[in-house]
């Protein structure tokens, strides 16, 4: 028997939806239209419409001025919030990351946005999976592919929620009215539903190289299916799964020079790979699920302001000066040395830590230039040594700096970069850099972006191998990127005997630096850990009754990160801090306060949980 768990959070499914479908004068009187769901979701252009919505909200998580997946970022070992002109629940944990906080706020947390988007989304995928047996399709075979497709954005969701927020409402089939029942569904059951119906997408969304069109792809299903075993404990068939991708012939690491720049001799693959251009061509195989964002595109976001979002605030007056006192750099456009045309106009939203700037590009004492990754020598790694002072006040002076490389310290060792959190690190250009041919002080013109690619399923199944103790597999998976970014040290099965998850931590860190939502990796990573009792690199075991108390996410973040937990205070006097419970984020207040006729759980460690009840568990 099946149970149906009525759903609803009253502000996302009711008044959210009236305001996506109407605008700000929603209330207005109208004419009654002759375009209502009844009329329009009954065939597959209509149902195929609704899947392009859901599918084209994956530009705003990850290619806008604050782009939410960022959150996931600086909650996690590789960077932090770089905004120290403020105090905000990025940084101070401990004190400020609250129920009833600013959770979507550009300027303080962008949490809140993962809990009210994926409700929206859910609820558009539902639509999809509720209409689509009575609607009118050419053939079963588009029929079931629609379908699929709706079934793995749901799952994508659901897999984010749950590794944000743990327990949450599990909504699974269209809501035609407003409900105030919602009850938490445990995530270990949503789990196990996700799966059932990946397994039904994998077997009917197309095989094919489609991320020209930002459709969902069969190589997609079965990448996230791998993230779902693997949270499963089935490692072997997230070995399985990950192998039909890897071994399929359709997607394939992009290791020979294509595309746009290719005629550019001392640039390499790793550049061409993410050169607007090239994302969605053909000749690009590597791409699993893309996000479609270009001029003249409907819904285009204005651009994935990456330069905004990763780079230094350089050009910040007075942010950095010479060895003889003056204000070094300027970011106005159209300077005789043009740096924010070069390389963006940063402001340094997302700041790396140590960690992933130099501490994984180091072996045996040896930092890896030659790996295209982190290659300086044709600036597709920069470092803030590579800029110059190009403050047209210095020519004007006759100062002697204008025109010389940066430095952080004078002769008499006297720190010249007044906030180093926010001015002063190194970045990934290749990556980041985006034409903006719309403005003087580029942030990051439109463009696609990888939302799967094929190296990040080598690296699931070298985790999948991790998990089981097949140190030379592992080892062959994580050397299969490397050697395709030119990598100068190889690991041998006792590197990753020994270093155990790190080594395919530290790939991530390489490979995915600004791809991947770290955070909710992390996490999932610390339940296969306390739900299987392996031990961590240190040696540690966890138990996931207490995962709020005691987990690998914390450890991670507090072992590897120079800032949280480390008394680093931000020029506004806020620090660093973060807890064990921080595993999983607040659920927001007005979710669980505008549900009077159920219990939506508050998740350990925040206010609210004295009236959290036993969560539901789905069954089919």
């Amino acid at each position: 028997m099946k149970k149906i768990i009525h759903l609803k959070v009253a502000f996302l499914l009711v008044v959210a939806m009236a305001l996506h479908a109407c605008g700000s004068d929603f209330l207005d009187p109208k004419p009654l239209s002759i375009y209502t769901p009844e009329n329009v979701l009954t065939d597959e252009a209509g149902l195929q419409a609704v899947v392009d919505k859901v599918l084209k909200e994956l530009r705003t998580e990850y290619c806008t001025d604050q782009a939410p997946f960022l959150t996931n970022m600086k909650y996690s070992d590789v960077a932090v919030d770089g905004s120290t002109d403020k105090a905000t629940p990025w940084q101070d944990l401990n004190n400020q990351m609250l129920p009833d906080g600013k959770n979507n706020d550009f300027a303080f947390t962008r949490i809140g946005w993962y809990w009210d988007n994926a409700y929206f989304n859910i609820k558009n995928c539902n639509v999809v999976i509720s209409r689509v047996a009575d609607a009118t399709f050419k053939t079963e075979e588009r029929r079931n592919e629609v379908l699929g497709s709706a079934y793995f954005l749901r799952a994508y969701r659901y897999y984010m929620l749950t590794l944000q927020f743990g327990d949450v409402p599990f909504v699974v089939e269209e809501l035609t009215e407003p409900k105030t029942d919602f009850y938490s569904t445990s995530k270990e059951s949503i789990w196990v539903k996700m799966i059932k119906d990946l397994e039904f997408s994998v077997k009917h969304v197309r095989e094919g190289n489609l991320v020209l069109g930002g459709q969902v792809t069969k190589a997609a299903c079965k990448h996230l299916l791998a993230k779902y075993y693997l949270l499963e404990g089935r490692f072997d068939d997230a070995i399985k799964i990950t192998s039909e991708v890897i071994d399929g012939g359709v997607h394939q690491l992009c290791t020979q020079r294509f595309g746009s720049d290719k005629s550019i001799a001392e640039k390499d693959v790793v550049w061409d790979m993410f050169r607007i251009e090239n994302k969605s061509a053909a000749e690009n195989t590597e791409g699993l699920l893309m996000t479609i964002d270009r001029y003249a595109t409907e819904g285009n976001t204005g651009g994935v302001n990456t330069m905004y979002n990763a780079i230094p605030n350089f050009g910040q007056t007075g942010a950095i000066k010479t060895p003889n006192g003056a204000n070094g750099l300027s970011d106005a456009a159209k300077n005789e040395i043009g740096l924010v045309e070069k390389y963006g106009r940063g402001i340094a939203r997302v700041r790396p830590t140590y960690y992933s700037q130099k501490q994984v590009w180091v072996t045996n004492g040896v930092e890896d230039f030659n790996d295209y990754r982190h290659r300086t020598d044709n600036g597709n790694w920069m470092t803030m040594e590579m800029l110059v002072y190009n403050s047209p006040a210095l020519k004007k002076n006759g100062n002697e700096w204008y025109g010389k490389p940066l430095q952080l310290y004078n002769d008499k060792n006297e720190l010249l970069c007044k906030d180093t959190i926010r001015c002063w690190y190194s970045w990934p250009h290749y990556k980041v850099w985006v034409p903006d041919p719309d403005r003087l002080q580029p942030k990051g013109g439109p463009g696609d972006w990888y939302i799967f690619r094929l190296a990040e399923t080598y690296l699931l199944r070298a985790e999948a191998y991790i998990w089981k103790g097949e140190w030379e597999k592992a080892a062959k998976d994580i050397n299969t990127i490397r050697q395709r970014s030119n990598a100068q040290y190889m690991y041998t099965a006792n590197d990753v005997e020994n270093q155990k998850i790190a080594a395919v931590l530290d790939e991530r860190a390489r490979e995915l630096y600004y791809e991947e939502p770290r955070k909710v990796e992390l996490t999932r990573m610390a339940v296969i850990f306390a739900r299987t009792g392996i031990a961590a690199p240190s040696g540690k075991t966890y138990t996931y009754e207490k995962i709020s108390d005691d987990n690998f996410w914390y450890d991670r973040v507090n072992e590897v990160s120079d800032f949280y937990n480390k008394n680093v205070r931000t020029p506004y006097g806020n620090y660093y801090t973060c807890s064990p419970f921080h595993i999983f984020w607040p659920v927001p207040s007005y979710a669980i306060n505008s549900n009077s006729r159920g219990v939506i759980n508050q998740n350990k460690g925040y206010p609210g949980t004295d009236k959290n009840v036993p969560a539901l568990v789905y069954q089919e």
